[in-house]
């Protein structure tokens, strides 16, 4: 299957949906740039990405003020690739719980390349299997926990009607999400 060009692939969805999983796994697929908000966020706290910063929601480098600024390195590094690379696909993962973060994006990406927006979700027992893994896996790089994802639960805006966005639950095989996103992808 051919690489996807002049692409910013969005993965979003709250803590645990597998969004990181298969982010990373379909950057490493095609070969392209990847970008993880939990990632960057440690980055910018000056830490190594394994280190557990287990927090109350909205506290140390979860405040509202540091989510902003690693949004914007995420922009920052995609807008990097694209003036690099006109033809390039970059891959990006975060919550992006607020449709005007999404909207932020778009405003930023809509006329320089592809925008696709991958929504993953699952239930509610495979987010709780997937934080008791994590818990006890030493690489983690994810903070998330049962507490964020109740917060993100109140909070996270839904998918409005007036956006393109690829829905997945992603309860199944990695190679099947996989082929999923590259059906509606690529052209």
């Amino acid at each position: 299957m051919q690489r996807p060009e002049n692409l910013l692939l969005v993965f979003f969805g709250m803590v645990a949906t597998g969004k990181s999983y298969l982010a990373s796994a379909w950057a490493k697929h095609y070969d392209v740039p990847y970008y993880n908000s939990d990632r960057v966020r440690k980055k910018l706290a000056g830490l190594d990405p394994e280190t557990s910063q287990q927090e109350e929601v909205d506290k140390g480098i979860y405040t509202p003020e540091f989510s902003r600024r690693t949004y914007d390195a995420l922009i920052e590094y995609a807008e990097h690739c694209f003036q690099a690379d006109k033809q390039a696909c970059v891959v990006l993962d975060g919550s992006y719980q607020s449709l005007s973060e999404r909207d932020l994006l778009r405003k930023y990406f809509t006329d320089m390349v592809r925008l696709v927006f991958v929504h993953c979700t699952c239930s509610e027992e495979v987010v709780k299997k997937r934080l008791d893994i994590r818990t006890s896996d030493p690489d983690a790089v994810s903070d998330g926990n049962w507490q964020i994802y109740l917060a993100q639960k109140e909070r996270f805006q839904p998918v409005t009607n007036k956006e393109h966005v690829i829905e997945l639950d992603t309860d199944a095989p990695l190679n099947v999400l996989i082929q999923k996103v590259a059906t509606e992808v690529i052209i």
